[in-house]
């Protein structure tokens, strides 16, 4: 049995709230100051810093698993994250899908913070100018049929939080979501919420990290029965297919 430490809910300093020093080099090194296996950015409704930071794992021969990721925002307000098993179908989900839900409105850096995109040096190559944290054009029932197209898992994320959680916007869970895996925040709540709303699905505890200091310790793990090397292993493992 294969055992992984991972957390796969990080913020770059892409998304407007994540703090300027979440770059990919710090996020990398940060990682695996913490003895991690797997990560993924998830950065609100884009993919741009992705690929930076699979690049800057790679450079650094850190043997990190960087899962290519989004968070969505659903025309429910529901954070959705999206996990892609490889950089093709990443790149299809966002011009086909990013570019023409997101709802186009100008970021003002002063209130809602800069938007940076980075390459695997930490160069800043630009920023995003349309504000990130807005709901897109999508429900919650369509990125999961759409998620499918694309080889990926859609995963509604910490549903245990007040703000933005499937529950606290549903107050209840869908019962054709229950096998689907989601995301807490609080790994105590584990065994109330999986018995409480019939939950059959895998449940995930990531940090949502969007300062340095908040990246998880190795304590969440996943087991596996195979080695996980690729982002395709990690969508098969999360979605119990074998």
């Amino acid at each position: 049995m294969y055992k992984y430490f991972y957390d796969l809910h990080i913020h770059s300093c892409l998304s407007p709230c994540g703090d300027d020093d979440m770059t990919p080099n710090n996020i990398v090194n940060m990682s695996g100051l913490k003895a991690l296996d797997i990560i993924a950015v998830c950065d609100h409704n884009s993919i741009k810093n992705c690929e930076a930071v699979f690049k800057a794992a790679k450079n650094n021969d850190t043997g990190l698993l960087v899962i290519p990721a989004s968070e969505i925002t659903t025309s429910e307000e529901i954070h959705t994250l999206v996990y892609f098993s490889g950089f093709e179908g990443m790149y299809d989900f966002e011009s086909e899908v990013l570019y023409k839900k997101r709802v186009m409105i100008k970021n003002n850096k002063k209130i809602f913070g800069e938007q940076i995109i980075m390459d695997e040096f930490d160069n800043i190559t630009g920023e995003d100018e349309y504000l990130l944290i807005n709901a897109a054009d999508i429900s919650i029932d369509e990125i999961f049929k759409t998620a499918g197209r694309y080889e990926a898992a859609a995963v509604p994320a910490h549903i245990d939080k007040d703000a933005n959680g499937l529950l606290a916007i549903f107050a209840y869970f869908p019962e054709h979501l229950r096998n689907n895996p989601v995301e807490i925040k609080d790994f105590e709540k584990i065994d109330g919420l999986r018995s409480e709303h019939m939950l059959t699905g895998r449940i995930l505890c990531s940090s949502d990290a969007h300062y340095l200091w908040d990246i998880a310790e190795p304590g969440n793990v996943l087991h596996s029965e195979r080695e996980i090397l690729t982002a395709a292993d990690f969508i098969n493992l999360i979605l119990q297919k074998y």
